[in-house]
C-alpha cells in the first residue's frame, strides 16, 4: 500500500518492528535515529533502506528530517521516536526534561506538519503517531512522559479531523506494556512484576498500528487489557484513577 515510509526511532523496539514489517511488504523505508550503527545494520540486512541519522532533541536533527519530508515522496510517516524519565517531576534533570518534550512533542508536531503538506497536495498518505495508554490519565513518576503522550493523542485527533477529507489517513497508536528498551532507558525498576498477559511484543504493536492506519482509525489501542484500562480511565473519576496510579508506583 505504501511506497516510501519514514520511521523515526527506528533503531530498536516498536520502530524497528515497523521497519521490518514495511520492508518485508515491499515498502522502501527511510530510517531515522541517533544510533547510525544500528540503522546501517538494518540497511545491510533488509535492503531498500535509506539511512538518516538525526537527534530529534536538537533543532539540527529535526530540520534534517523535515527537509527530507519536504521532498514530497514520502507517503507514510511514522512518528515513533520518544522516551520517558522515571522520576518525580521535581527531581528530573533539566536537560533530560527538556529533551523529553523536544522529542515527544515538538519534533513530532514539526514532522507531522512537514509531511502533511505534501501528502495533502498529493491527496494521499498516512501519518501514524505513536502515543501510549499513559496519555489517558496521570502517571506519577512518569508524569512528564504521560503529559507529552496526552499531547500526542489529542494533537493526532485534531489532525485526523483536519485531514478527514484530504485522502490522508491519521492514527494515534496507544500501546501499553511492550517488550522493548523503553523501560531500561527510562530507568524503571520492577517492571517485570507485571503478569505476562498484559505484555505485547513490539511486532504485535506494529502490526496492529499499521492495520489501524489502513482503516483510518483515529485512536488505536492494541490488546484487550489496554482497552480495558483506557475504558476505565474514561469512566472512573479522575481523582480515583490518579490515586490508583500513584499507589501502583509503591
Amino acid at each position: 500500500m505504501w511506497n516510501l515510509a519514514l520511521v523515526t526511532g527506528a533503531s530498536s523496539g516498536i520502530g524497528e518492528a515497523f521497519v521490518r514489517r514495511l520492508a518485508h511488504a515491499g515498502t522502501s523505508v527511510i530510517v531515522v535515529a541517533r544510533r547510525r550503527d544500528r540503522l546501517d545494520a538494518l540497511a545491510s540486512e533488509l535492503g531498500s533502506i535509506e539511512v538518516l541519522p538525526a537527534d530529534l532533541a536538537t533543532e539540527k536533527g529535526v530540520d534534517a528530517v523535515a527537509a527530507r519530508l519536504a521532498n514530497g515522496d514520502v507517503d507514510l510517516l511514522i512518528n515513533n521516536a520518544g522516551f520517558g524519565n522515571n522520576r518525580p517531576f521535581h527531581e528530573l534533570d533539566d536537560v533530560k526534561a527538556a529533551d523529553e518534550i523536544r522529542v515527544n512533542v515538538l519534533a513530532l508536531a514539526r514532522l507531522t506538519r512537514a509531511a502533511a503538506g505534501p501528502m495533502v497536495a498529493n491527496a494521499r498518505g498516512g501519518i501514524l503517531n505513536v502515543s501510549s495508554i499513559a496519555s489517558f490519565q496521570a502517571a506519577p513518576g512518569l508524569g512528564s512522559y504521560a503529559a507529552t503522550k496526552a499531547f500526542v493523542t489529542n494533537f493526532t485527533e485534531t489532525v485526523h479531523e483536519d485531514l478527514r477529507s484530504t485522502g490522508v489517513k491519521v492514527t494515534a497508536l496507544c500501546p501499553g506494556l511492550t517488550r522493548s528498551e523503553f523501560h531500561e532507558t527510562a530507568d524503571i525498576d520492577g517492571y517485570n512484576r507485571y503478569p505476562a498477559f498484559v505484555w505485547q511484543t513490539a511486532d504485535e504493536v506494529a502490526a496492529f498500528g499499521l492495520k489501524a492506519l489502513e482503516r483510518n482509525t483515529c485512536i488505536a489501542v492494541p490488546g484487550v487489557p489496554n482497552k480495558a484500562l483506557t475504558g476505565m480511565a474514561g469512566v472512573l473519576p479522575r481523582a480515583l484513577t490518579r490515586r490508583l496510579a500513584g499507589l501502583s508506583k509503591r
